[in-house]
Parts: structure tokens; C-alpha cells; sequence
């Protein structure tokens, strides 16, 4: 036997089984995990979102027609918006929309004013964090719906009241994610910042704010949500005006179903408001990747 027969690689055909069972066995292929459901991702994303809602009501309609869910106790959904168009087309709803936004708008703005302010104030400096960050933790825990006696005595009954409960919710929320946001900046960022020369306000403008930019506007999203909760309990006292007036005036007459569209309307606004905070954390923050799911 020659050196190069010795040394080719044997023949591998005649060790594979050709049996007619093993040729009768089929492979499956693998399928990876993350391709699995993936029926239910080639659906659009709003159809997918939407499958609960739709879901809960058609189990409230069927109860609602099968006597299940009394009317007194909450009307069926037709009902609602058969009384949704009827508010819609006076012009009631529309008109009480305007003036709930304009409330919330001016809260908001006052309220993001002072609590972005503090903010910077305790952030930016060990002094003013000596000054202001007691006096703010300590106004914080005190439960702002119960100053709605003193805003009233302090105020009066007109609108200022109403506007100072949104302002002061909105205060606390953005004061504390902003002033967590500063504090929270890498110190390897200010290192790197000083090496390049920036001075006291350069790292603030180029490093610290930006940085503190994705607590901002996590902020931004719950101080909306306080906003519309505070725009509720201040309509409720002694509004004459607005969505919270038309659930007090449907709350004396029984009317479930105009309290359930001023609800719905609530829940519209504070929803529209969170997808334009979700709209501009895109555009704002596109230098910062994080996890999308999978």
C-alpha cells in the first residue's frame, strides 16, 4: 500500500446507514424562539393594541343586553354613544374639552416652570441643593388634594384654585426627575468634559442637561398624568365648566352614561398627551439606545 492510498480519508458512503428506516426518518427543522409567534407579529401593531379593548367591550355590551349589568348601575355601551354624539353635536362636549385643556395647559406650564427651576437651583449646586431640596421633600409628602380648602380660601372659587392644584402636582414630578436626572450624570462625563476644556457652563449646556434629558422627560410623563388627575378633583369644586362640570351635572341625574363620556374623554386627552411626550423622547433622544422588546 502506497503512502498517499494510506493517508486519503476513507470512503464515508460506506459507513452511512441506507436502511429503508433510517431513510424513512425526516430531519425537522429547528425553529428558533424568536421566530415563534410570529403569525401574531405580522399583524400591525394598533390591530394587536387594540384587541383588549375591543375584547372588553363586547363583554360589556353582552352583559349589558343580557340585564346582567343593570343601567342604573353603568349604561351599555350604545347608549354611550348614542349620548357622546348628542354632546358632540350641541356642542357641549366640545366646548367643555377647551376649557379642561386650557386648564391643564396653564397648570402645566406654570407647575414645569417652578419644578424645572428648583430643579436646576438644587441640582446645579451643593448650595441651593442645602436650600431647596428639604423644604420640596417636605412639601411633597403633605397630599396636595387635601390644600384644596386652603387654595379656595386663599384664591377664591374662580379658576385660580383650580389651575394652582394642576401647577403644584406638576411641580413635584418634574422637580424630581430632573434633579435625578442631574445628579444621576455619569462623573466620567464631566472628567472627559473638563479634559476638553469646557468650562463651569459649557459642561452644564453640553453635558449635564443632556444628560439629564431622559429624566426630564420621564417627568413630563407623569407630571401629564397628575395634571389630568388634579384637573379632576379641581373641576369637581364648584366648576361651572369644563368636563368635571358635565360629570357633576350627570352625577345629579343619574346620567351614567354622560359620567362614562366625560371619562372616556379624560382617558382620550391624558392618552393623546402621553403619545406626544412618546413622539418627542424619539426625537430628543435619539442619541440613546435602549431595549425595544422582542
Amino acid at each position: 500500500m502506497s503512502l498517499g492510498h494510506a493517508l486519503a480519508p476513507p470512503d464515508i458512503s460506506e459507513e452511512i446507514d441506507t436502511s429503508p428506516l433510517c431513510r424513512a426518518v425526516e430531519l425537522e427543522p429547528v425553529v428558533p424562539a424568536s421566530a415563534r409567534g410570529s403569525r401574531l407579529r405580522s399583524v400591525p401593531r394598533p390591530l394587536r393594541r387594540a384587541i383588549g379593548p375591543v375584547l372588553l367591550l363586547v363583554l360589556w355590551q353582552v352583559l349589558s343586553a343580557t340585564g346582567v349589568l343593570h343601567p342604573d348601575v353603568l349604561a351599555a355601551p350604545g347608549t354611550i354613544a348614542r349620548a357622546g354624539r348628542d354632546l358632540i353635536s350641541d356642542g357641549t362636549l366640545p366646548s367643555a374639552m377647551a376649557i379642561s385643556l386650557q386648564r391643564v395647559a396653564v397648570g402645566l406650564v406654570l407647575g414645569g416652570v417652578v419644578g424645572i427651576t428648583l430643579a436646576l437651583v438644587s441640582g446645579l449646586s451643593r448650595l441651593g441643593e442645602d436650600l431647596v431640596d428639604a423644604t420640596v421633600q417636605m412639601l411633597r409628602t403633605v397630599p396636595w388634594v387635601g390644600l384644596i380648602p386652603l387654595f379656595i380660601i386663599w384664591l377664591g372659587i374662580g379658576e385660580a384654585p383650580k389651575v394652582a392644584l394642576i401647577a403644584l402636582g406638576v411641580a413635584f414630578h418634574l422637580y424630581l426627575n430632573v434633579y435625578a436626572g442631574i445628579r444621576g450624570v455619569d462623573d466620567q462625563l464631566i472628567e472627559a468634559g473638563q479634559s476638553l476644556g469646557l468650562g463651569r457652563w459649557g459642561l452644564i449646556r453640553h453635558v449635564v442637561l443632556p444628560g439629564a434629558l431622559p429624566g426630564a422627560m420621564t417627568g413630563l410623563r407623569y407630571s401629564l398624568a397628575t395634571a389630568w388627575l388634579a384637573l379632576v378633583f379641581g373641576e369637581s369644586v364648584n366648576a361651572d365648566a369644563g368636563i368635571g362640570f358635565l360629570m357633576n351635572q350627570a352625577r345629579e341625574f343619574f346620567r351614567t352614561d354622560v359620567i362614562v363620556v366625560c371619562l372616556v374623554v379624560y382617558a382620550f386627552l391624558g392618552l393623546t398627551a402621553d403619545v406626544i411626550v412618546r413622539i418627542l423622547e424619539r426625537l430628543l433622544l435619539q442619541w440613546r439606545p435602549t431595549f425595544k422588546g422582542q
